[in-house]
């Protein structure tokens, strides 16, 4: 029982200290490529980087993180997206190499566990669009082989497969050959992610797939009405298909009074020649300027802690978790300014009577349990059959 003298935060940090955060998406990698072009040296996270980054490894262990999904996203309009993945993974192997004692790498649920037992930080892959793959089966494969747990069907845009939550629909979900790659994540043991997808979409992978899906980072639409959050009808699916939502912290994506503003600020970047996606030094000083004169939306804690009520209502306890998009987003919550700001999610949950069992679900448990779904799934799927060698022309022709 905790102490009448301890604060939330206090108790927040004591349930991190036995079950950390797994985070199921961090942009680092590409603010790596965009600002030093993979130089480790001029970004060092074992040092604080809160000047350029949201992410250092002293501020990863004051938030309580206990295991980190890397994204290994490319720009869907970038030539070459496979190319630019492998140096995304390559980037993220570099980091665990340079620092042993605070990463591991980890594959399965079973090393995530080994690395919290070592008080170390499991690090995992997951790559953010399936334009990485080129159309290729063999290409998703070698990804796996690679060490990238999870795939995110789409990123912004459509692709020839799948439709994006933010492009005009064009194939009207998954095509066939889009369920092909489901199929054959499933055989491979790779976590689907649904996050980026249209509603279309994540029914049809729902329909499709025979393992647990993710929602690397994500929220609730119903909550804030933004194509890029889960509808209820998808959350209440999660509890038969055994998967996760991981709430995301994006203002845009959790504050509805943020969405018009992002618009307006988004077509700002453009103007001035900037991807709106872009959090390179240049781009953060026009985004600065248009703030200057039209004051954003603030986001706080309690506005994340209100999507994580309704996800636990609507898809239960057993099916959410944490994806906190750092080092993807220009701005985030207040009091969850970069990593080091988990704590006051969970004092905020605890304050709104949260159990500690709840918690423990939330951050650690859920993620965990959801990776070794799938191996379990793929385990059983390669003994009754092999690689599939379809095509994009041949299934979608």
């Amino acid at each position: 029982m905790p102490s009448p003298e301890q604060t939330s935060l206090e108790r927040a940090r004591e349930l991190l200290a036995e079950f950390p955060v797994v985070d199921g998406h961090n942009d680092l990698p590409w603010a790596l490529r965009s600002q030093v072009r993979y130089d480790l040296d001029a970004r060092d996270i074992a040092t604080d980087q809160r000047a350029h980054l949201h992410t250092d490894l002293p501020r990863l262990r004051e938030g309580g993180v206990g295991a980190q999904y890397w994204s290994v996203y490319v720009r869907s309009d970038l030539p070459g997206a496979l190319t630019a993945t492998l140096e995304q993974i390559d980037c993220v192997r570099q980091l665990i190499a340079r620092h042993p004692e605070d990463l591991r790498g980890a594959l399965t649920a079973a090393d995530m566990e080994a690395a919290r037992a070592e008080g170390r930080i499991a690090s995992l892959m997951g790559a953010e669009g399936g334009h990485s793959i080129d159309n290729s089966l063999a290409a998703l494969r070698g990804l796996y082989a690679l060490g990238v747990r999870y795939m995110t069907l789409t990123h912004n845009d459509n692709i020839a497969w799948a439709d994006s939550a933010t492009d005009v629909p064009a194939v009207g979900g998954l095509s066939e050959f889009g369920r092909e790659v489901v199929r054959e994540m499933n055989r491979e043991g790779m976590l689907v992610d649904l996050s980026h997808v249209a509603a279309t979409t994540m029914r049809d992978a729902l329909d499709t797939t025979a393992a647990p899906v993710i929602f690397s980072h994500s929220s609730a639409r119903a909550v804030c009405d933004h194509p890029r959050n889960i509808p209820d009808d998808v959350l209440e699916r999660l509890p038969g298909n055994g998967g996760v939502a991981m709430v995301t912290f994006v203002p845009k994506f959790v504050l509805q009074a943020a969405v018009d503003w992002t618009a307006a600020a988004d077509g700002n970047m453009r103007a001035n020649g900037f991807h709106h996606l872009d959090t390179t030094p240049e781009a953060m000083k026009v985004h600065r300027a248009f703030e200057e004169t039209h004051p954003r939306h603030v986001a706080t804690v309690s506005t994340v802690a209100d999507h994580l009520d309704h996800m636990r209502e609507v898809a239960g306890v057993d099916h959410i978790g944490i994806g906190g998009d750092y080092d993807g987003t220009a701005f985030t919550p207040e009091g969850l300014n970069d990593v080091s700001g988990y704590p006051n999610l969970l004092a905020e949950l605890l304050d709104r009577g949260w159990s500690s069992t709840d918690l423990a679900k939330l951050t650690w448990q859920n993620a965990v349990r959801v990776l070794g779904a799938a191996e379990d799934v793929a385990r059983d799927l390669q003994a009754k059959r092999g690689p599939s060698n379809a095509t994009l022309g041949q299934l979608d022709c």
